[in-house]
């Protein structure tokens, strides 16, 4: 008996199905994001980049997929004055880093690195939750194009340089890496030290080719950047404390319907609290994932801390002294403090 041939029966049948999926499938197009939000920072692995992934997932979730979150840790939007640049251009959507970077955006922002403002991070996170400063802070910036998202502390900048910063008279004579501000520039001075103002993602090579001695930073990005092959030492002197602003670029934010602007806010401002939280869990383990990596924590004797908190308590009056706008600011910012 000749067998018969179910091949072209079996095409036909492939076609129909083929054809009935193509129909009840929605194609890639119709799903696709009405919106792409480039959102980026110089860090990676800790709490501005936790950051963003919550941001990224509860936006995509609130705006029904309308608007797309893409995650640019590790400077990959380009160095941090860039990345400010392009929010204000609106070629960036979104960014986080320490408020001190935006003091070229308005130098009130160099405020929350005054030293010895905050008692430590928690205190700082409280400070600017504070519905009588959060809102304050985060439209600080929207003459100049960028609107807040969210702000928060994120621990003590701490100190590491190649020749271990063990007294306080270590300081003296060093080249140390800071953030942007005035604030920080007159600290080192005080202490004996050059500041060298540098974005993150220049911070290990200058270390490597003796550019600088040593940086100002969170115990999180010396352990993310593996910072352990060129300096071992982490000295905690808690004077200054860091505290992360999450922005969103203006000229973006306006091309967006209002229900859309609105969740993008709103957003951005629940994930405050959460990103807190997160924050504490995470850095419970950092000084031991330091030691693990072969590093060493310090903190300085009772006496230098003493000497250095006395040194350090007049900088943010001496600074802003003859800038009546950010004077106005720390005086805020230190009557909200002094309730928590």
């Amino acid at each position: 008996m000749t067998r018969m041939d179910h091949r072209p029966v079996c095409r036909v049948a492939a076609a129909i199905v083929a054809l009935a999926l193509a129909i009840l499938t929605p194609s890639a197009s119709s799903d696709a994001a009405e919106f792409t939000m480039k959102f980026g920072t110089a860090t990676f692995n800790d709490t501005q980049h936790q950051y963003i992934k919550f941001y990224k997932e509860a936006l995509e979730k609130a705006s029904n997929g309308r608007i797309e979150v893409g995650i640019y840790p590790r400077s990959e939007l380009g160095p941090i004055p860039r990345m400010i640049d392009g929010l204000q251009l609106g070629t960036i959507e979104a960014y986080i880093g320490p408020a001190d970077f935006y003091v070229g955006v308005d130098p009130r922002f160099g405020v929350f690195s005054t030293p010895m403002l905050f008692k430590d991070k928690d205190h700082a996170t409280a400070t600017v939750f504070d519905p009588t400063l959060n809102e304050y802070a985060l439209m600080l910036g929207e003459p100049k194009g960028i609107a807040g998202l969210g702000i928060f502390g994120t621990g003590s900048s701490n100190y590491a340089a190649k020749s271990a910063i063990i007294n306080l008279s270590d300081f003296s004579g060093k080249k140390l890496r800071v953030n942007a501000t005035a604030m920080e520039r007159e600290k080192m001075r005080r202490l004996g030290a050059t500041a060298v103002p540098l974005p993150l993602n220049e911070v290990l090579p200058s270390l490597q080719r003796g550019v600088i001695d040593g940086t100002m930073s969170g115990t999180a990005i010396f352990v993310a950047f593996k910072m352990n092959d060129v300096v071992k030492t982490i000295t905690i002197t808690n004077d200054t404390m860091l505290v992360s602003l999450a922005v969103v670029s203006k000229a973006w934010l306006d091309k967006l319907p209002p229900d859309l602007r609105k969740i993008v806010l709103d957003t951005g401002r629940a994930m405050q609290p959460k990103t807190h939280e997160w924050e504490k869990e995470f850095s419970k383990g950092l000084e031991k994932t330091w030691a693990d990596m072969g590093g060493q924590i310090h903190t300085l004797s009772r006496a230098d801390l003493a000497k250095m908190a006395e040194l350090l308590k007049s900088v943010g009056d001496d600074v802003t002294k003859d800038q009546p706008a950010v004077s106005d600011m720390l005086k805020r910012v230190r009557a909200v403090a002094a309730k928590h």
